[in-house]
């Protein structure tokens, strides 16, 4: 009992270790834990025990702090990346899927798929500030990088609604593809760009006027006959830093897009796991990772050479991924 009690106490001290350099973090919904993977080595680290259904989660600005929507127990969890360690949970209204922080940190936007609200919380009050009602099942979460605005799609609604961030309020509903999932901002907020699951579009529309500029519809760009089961999505969208290159996560399809940002244009393809739902770049933009949930891992894409670099075994369900 005893040599089974040290080796517990062990295994406990591990999984609160210290960070010991750069990291990949995938939310697992099946297994209830953020997976640490050692960046160089590209092997896992540990497994950072949280919230039931772990699915969207987003880095603080200073790349300390990792929040974590934790759907089955309502809350996002907060984990200090330099101590690996949960801290006090924040509130997030009901079933929070995926979220994104303000430019400066101060507060998060939740998506509460259940009760077709966005949720705002002031994260140093550690409360709820407002609810913002939006149309059915709401997924995807941006804010622009000035701060000034929040753009939320709704899956059964087929729209993105453009939220004022001072005011809480709705100044804008743009109808979109079926089922969008996820929306991003190109890094100079010029343009964001909402994904469609069931279309497998992606388009893109200018901040200012909210007029669409651009769309690709990745089954003209990428032909071929594919089994329901490997059907094509666009979920998740990333760009790199400098916005010089733009990335597709397609879902099922087992593939990830890069797309020219100036025209949406096909550039390439690279192969990863299968339902590769979220994507994110390393820090220096030299290698993409995505979360694969029906195959269990993670794909590694060198974006240098352009080719696969790895694939590492998780299990469970993956869902979301951020690099620090």
């Amino acid at each position: 009992m005893r040599r089974i009690t040290l080796a517990l106490l062990a295994l406990s001290a591990c999984h609160a270790a210290p960070s010991t350099g750069p990291a990949i973090y995938v939310s697992d919904e099946a297994s209830n834990v953020v997976h640490v993977i050692d960046a160089a080595a590209l092997a896992l680290r540990m497994d950072i025990a949280v919230g039931r259904r772990p699915r969207g989660m987003v880095l603080s600005p200073d790349r300390r702090r990792l929040y974590v929507a934790s759907g089955g127990d309502s809350r996002v969890d907060v984990i200090d990346l330099d101590q690996n360690r949960v801290l006090p949970a924040l509130p997030s209204g009901p079933d929070p899927e995926t979220i994104t922080l303000s430019p400066d940190g101060s507060r998060l936007y939740v998506a509460n798929e259940d009760d077709n609200l966005l949720s705002i919380v002031d994260i140093a009050a550690g409360r709820l500030v407002a609810k913002v009602p939006v149309g059915g099942e709401p997924e995807g979460t941006a804010a622009s990088p000035d701060g000034r605005l929040v753009v939320q799609t709704s899956e059964t609604a087929s729209m993105a609604h453009v939220i004022d961030a001072r005011t809480a309020a709705v100044i804008d509903n743009l109808i979109v593809d079926t089922r969008p999932r996820f929306v991003a901002f190109e890094p100079g907020g010029r343009r964001f760009w909402v994904s469609s699951e069931v279309r497998a579009t992606v388009t893109a529309f200018d901040t200012a006027t909210r007029r669409p500029v651009g769309r690709i519809d990745f089954n003209s760009a990428i032909p071929g006959e594919r089994p329901s089961e490997n059907k094509l999505q666009a979920v998740a969208i990333a760009f790199t830093r400098g916005g010089d290159r733009a990335f597709v996560a397609l879902g099922r399809a087992r593939l990830v897009a890069e797309l020219d940002p100036r025209t949406l244009a096909l550039v390439r393809t690279f192969p990863v796991g299968w339902r590769a739902w979220n994507l994110a770049l390393s820090p220096d933009g030299r290698r993409l990772y995505t979360a694969n949930g029906l195959s269990g891992d993670m794909s590694v894409v060198d974006l240098v050479q352009n080719r696969p670099a790895g694939t590492i075994r998780l299990g469970g369900r993956p869902w979301g991924v951020v690099a620090r």
